[in-house]
């Protein structure tokens, strides 16, 4: 199974907390007036690269946890799922993923949901630049959400994830769930 890959960083903290891998994957059809990475929305613009290499290259880093972003990793959804699941196998390495859909989307979508399952955090929303707020850690715009995946699919409802476990002293604005 492939990735179809743009880039892969090591060691990036804008992805979310902490030292993190981020695997950043080529297609978007969302096309966010004023993305940071239109560069990824074509779905070609990528390098198709093998799940087990991208996995060899994240397990290379024994400190970083890992981020999906792209482009938008849920048009990936099965070859992503399996990356995510191989992660977990074989690290305590946690995941966030980046996306453009809502979570409501994405949960009621069978593929959509198997990725969910795999993932520990969704950042999730499309970027709207009249709602850019750059005093937001880890997300572009006062929309877009911070969600623990893991409990809100235990508890059927959408679960802020809580950044105050990241750092009780950094100043973080509440977020609209």
């Amino acid at each position: 199974m492939e990735i179809n890959l743009l880039d892969i960083l090591h060691d990036t903290t804008v992805d979310g907390p902490g030292f993190r891998t981020a695997v950043y994957c080529a297609g978007c059809a969302h096309h966010c007036p004023g993305c940071h990475n239109p560069q990824s929305w074509p779905f070609e613009a990528g390098k198709p690269t093998a799940v087990e290499d991208i996995l060899e290259e994240i397990l290379s880093d024994p400190f970083a946890d890992v981020t999906f972003s792209g482009g938008d990793p849920f048009y990936q959804a099965e070859a992503f799922t399996a990356l995510a699941h191989l992660i977990h196998t074989r690290s305590q390495k946690n995941i966030w993923c980046y996306t453009g859909f809502c979570y409501e989307q994405l949960v009621s979508h069978p593929t959509h949901k198997a990725l969910l399952e795999q993932i520990d955090v969704l950042v999730d929303g499309p970027f709207i630049a009249s709602l850019k707020d750059e005093s937001l850690i880890f997300r572009g715009s006062s929309n877009q959400r911070i969600i623990n995946v893991r409990e809100s699919l235990l508890q059927a409802t959408i679960i802020p994830y809580d950044l105050h476990i990241f750092s009780p002293f950094m100043k973080i604005s509440p977020q609209k769930v």
